[in-house]
């Protein structure tokens, strides 16, 4: 199961569902939204914060390059 603190691994999940949206045009009420929706995702939305999606953004431009 994913948790918010899985920067890394739920930029790779957000690489593979969404291969042709480019990270750094993504809103953070829809990237928050995407997370959440991940299939193996399972965290407390309560617990997610503007650095966490900062963190899952900047590894997400990682992983598209």
């Amino acid at each position: 199961m994913l948790k918010w603190t899985d920067s890394r691994d739920i930029a790779i999940e957000l690489s593979e569902k969404f291969p042709d949206v480019d990270p750094m045009a993504v809103r953070f009420t829809d990237l928050r939204d995407w997370v959440m929706a991940l299939e193996a995702f399972d965290d407390d939305p309560e617990h997610c914060g503007e650095k966490i999606l900062e963190a899952i953004q900047m590894a997400w431009i990682e992983e598209a390059d």
